[in-house]
């Protein structure tokens, strides 16, 4: 499978560059997304947290008694 893979790539000029960028991509991304989860405000993860409850106790009040039956 690899002779597959390596071969046209040998014929492409500066292809080492790829895995490079891919790699700094990949770690930037989840150096950023790890410093952003250390450095969050507790209250907003508490409130983000909170968003699915509140939302179906907020539908739960509209429905009427004729709705359940």
């Amino acid at each position: 499978m690899l002779k597959f893979v390596k071969g046209p790539l040998e014929s492409i000029d500066g292809v080492e560059i790829y895995p490079i960028i891919s790699l700094l991509i990949f770690f930037i991304f989840f150096t950023a997304l790890f410093w952003w989860v250390i450095t969050a405000r507790k209250d907003y993860i508490r409130d983000v947290s909170y968003i699915p409850l509140e939302l179906e106790e907020q539908e739960i009040p509209n429905l009427s008694k004729t709705d359940l039956s």
